[in-house]
């Protein structure tokens, strides 16, 4: 199965708009680039090192930096994974896919320079936090924070609140993002406040707080009730997926079916091509299980590896959208 995806959202608010993406100075160690996490160590932005078998304290002008390593709770605190690459004469990058943090989160992490020393970030930087290593050493460690949202200008989803002309600030607060009071700030723009975010697919609720006061969305119809007798604004952020089945071109019909359609047995109907069949659908996020039907024989994908039983004895092809 190959499949081509594009995010979608399911409901028409979500325009398209453009915002300045900024993160504050005082944030290092790491910073959001389009879809990536970039790993940034900078020499200059520190002072001491403590060795990692001694916990003595070293000034760190004393190392000769052979060897940069991201460390932290994603990846079981490496000690030879992970390494940096050298761009400057101070600075050393790693880039991560967000997709390879596989669930929103706050993770703590550190830099192991030569294998040996930490390297201690100042008090003046803003995401640290006091901790602990494997070997139960204290160290300060970055917080990096994560969740299934994040701002982007080629984002998925645009929120957009017309009017509130007078307010001086705007906030989205959501499930994406764990209700957070302060990580989303809108722009003001001509007619109201936008942001673009792009944000894993799923169900999600969100509200706007306007000057510190909460709302729900004016303008989306979609909303269930919440614990303080209001409601939450309600978003289901859905991707194109493209199935395609390699040859049969002999057959008369083969139909997609899974457990996104009830199993229907007659349609949708996939499109003959050169080399097969093909059909895209616009899936909600999770798991999904399919079969083709070739001319009213069902068949699992003979190029998706995986399968799953479904509890009735049948065993189907899986698709995970996420």
């Amino acid at each position: 199965m190959k499949l081509a995806i594009k995010h979608t959202t399911s409901i028409l608010l979500f325009l398209t708009c453009t915002l300045s993406i900024s993160q504050d100075k005082n944030v290092l160690g790491y910073k959001i680039d389009g879809d990536d996490i970039v790993f940034v160590f900078d020499t200059r932005d520190y002072e001491k090192a403590t060795s990692d078998s001694s916990g003595s304290i070293k000034d760190f002008d004393d190392l000769k930096i052979e060897e940069v390593i991201v460390s932290g709770q994603f990846n079981n605190w490496t000690r030879d994974k992970w390494q940096m690459i050298k761009i400057g004469d101070n600075t050393f990058e790693l880039r991560k896919k967000i997709t390879d943090f596989s669930n929103e989160s706050s993770w703590e992490f550190k830099f192991l320079i030569n294998g040996k020393y930490w390297a201690e970030p100042t008090d003046k930087i803003a995401n640290i936090v006091p901790a602990k290593t494997p070997n139960g050493k204290p160290l300060n460690v970055y917080n990096l924070k994560f969740y299934t949202a994040y701002q982007n200008e080629d984002g998925n989803a645009c929120f957009k609140l017309y009017g509130y002309n007078n307010a001086k600030k705007v906030i989205l607060a959501g499930s994406f993002n764990k209700w957070d009071e302060n990580l989303f700030e809108m722009n003001k723009v001509g007619n109201g406040w936008e942001i673009t975010l792009q944000i894993k697919p799923g169900s999600y609720e969100y509200r706007y707080i306007v000057d510190g006061k909460w709302i729900e969305d004016p303008y989306n119809p979609n909303k269930v009730g919440n614990e303080f007798g209001e409601y939450n604004s309600v978003i289901n952020i859905s991707k194109e997926v493209t199935f395609e089945l390699q040859g049969f071109l002999d057959a008369k019909k083969v139909i997609l079916s899974g457990s996104f359609n009830n199993w229907s047995e007659n349609e949708p109907k996939m499109k003959k091509t050169d080399f097969g069949w093909t059909l895209t659908l616009t899936l909600a996020g999770g798991k999904h299980h399919y079969k083709f039907i070739i001319d009213n024989e069902w068949l699992i994908d003979p190029d998706n590896p995986v399968k799953e039983y479904d509890g009735k004895g049948n065993i189907n092809s899986v698709c995970m959208v996420k």
